[in-house]
């Protein structure tokens, strides 16, 4: 059921995409992305957990035990979200790590994930030539009880990689906040879209309405409708969105 699913969601896909410096190819479970110094290979892993690879350097986000790394490289630069188990997976980490690994992570990572170097909300960190920029990510009105939040503001980061002049947002778990309708120029956006934890399809489609990426793909989308994603951008000229299989 779940695989006849996927392939009715992706039967549905935007394609309205017109960015110069970014085109598309597939080589099994990885998409490659154009850019002005070389590709970018993208690999949904599992929920939130993705790997890029660029000029040489693997990096992975917000690894996570369930995922299957079998075969894949380890990291040269490790970006962690938040706390969350699904986000926060020692064990993963350590496993994908090297000696020279960077591990970006927000304070409250850092806790628990010591080798981490903090990077906040609104900072900026380059890494072996690649800019990250931390994004708010947070609820505004989600959470577990009244008066409370599953992801309050600060907490958590969400991040904006520029590499070879493609700019690559990763939500992280969060509300359609104000930073993120704010974003600029961003050429392929992961959103997340899940209940009760971050938002729903439709709302996440507005807020791609807002910053208007050239790709997006729905990730961390656990028990949602994507067709309602799909269908509330269609004949949005500039954006292409990007169904993939994350389970």
């Amino acid at each position: 059921m779940r695989r006849a699913r996927f392939w009715m969601f992706a039967a549905l896909l935007v394609i309205v995409f017109g960015g110069k410096n970014v085109s598309r190819t597939q080589e099994g479970n990885v998409d490659i992305l154009r850019t002005t110094e070389g590709e970018l290979k993208i690999r949904p892993i599992m929920h939130g957990s993705l790997m890029l690879e660029f000029r040489g350097k693997v990096i992975h986000v917000d690894p996570w035990s369930r995922g299957t790394y079998t075969g894949l490289p380890k990291a040269d630069l490790i970006l962690i979200t938040d706390i969350h188990p699904d986000h926060m997976d020692r064990a993963m980490v350590d496993q994908l790590k090297k000696e020279t690994t960077v591990i970006l992570a927000p304070a409250a990572v850092a806790e628990t994930i010591r080798e981490a170097q903090i990077i906040r909300n609104g900072e900026t960190k380059t890494v072996d030539g690649i800019t990250i920029e931390a994004i708010p990510m947070y609820n505004l009105v989600r959470g577990p009880s009244p008066g409370q939040l599953y992801h309050t503001k600060g907490r958590g980061n969400g991040y904006v990689l520029t590499l070879g002049g493609t700019r690559v947002y990763i939500s992280g778990d969060t509300e359609c906040v104000p930073e993120i309708k704010a974003l600029r120029g961003i050429d392929v956006a992961f959103l997340c879209m899940n209940l009760p934890f971050t938002m729903p399809p439709e709302e996440a489609a507005e807020c791609v309405k807002a910053f208007r990426p050239k790709i997006v793909y729905p990730y961390h989308y656990r028990n949602s409708d994507l067709s309602v994603f799909v269908n509330a951008l269609k004949g949005e000229s500039g954006i292409e969105v990007r169904v993939r299989n994350w389970y």
